[in-house]
């Protein structure tokens, strides 16, 4: 790698010691990057935070639409059974008419 620095720059640096200089400058940026790391897991952990709340509400949503579903499934059952209950009844009445009106039919027939 090669540094370019003006020459009254490097008179200056030639004074002072430059591994102390990168020393420090690595320390500096080393906490930087710490920093920088720190906020990025902060503003990551809060994301995942909001996230997690807002999956739990849709959670409980769904588990309220599920249990609603089971108390109309559990309806619908009840109404279907007293429709089917009702069908049988209506069909023995219709079959007990129609054997009426074939006895009142063949009464006829006999008749004449």
């Amino acid at each position: 790698m090669e540094i370019r620095v003006p020459r009254e720059v490097f008179k200056e640096l030639k004074k002072e010691d430059i591994n102390t200089l990168i020393r420090e400058s690595l320390q500096r940026a080393e906490l930087t990057l710490q920093a920088r790391e720190e906020e990025f897991l902060k503003e990551k952990k809060k994301k995942l935070e909001e996230k997690l709340k807002e999956m739990s509400e849709e959670y409980g949503e769904l588990l309220e639409f599920y249990h609603k579903a089971l108390r109309d499934r559990e309806f619908m059952m009840k109404k279907r059974e007293k429709l089917e209950k009702e069908n049988r009844e209506l069909r023995k009445e219709l079959e007990a008419r129609k054997r009426e009106i074939e006895n009142k039919a063949r009464e006829g027939l006999r008749k004449d």
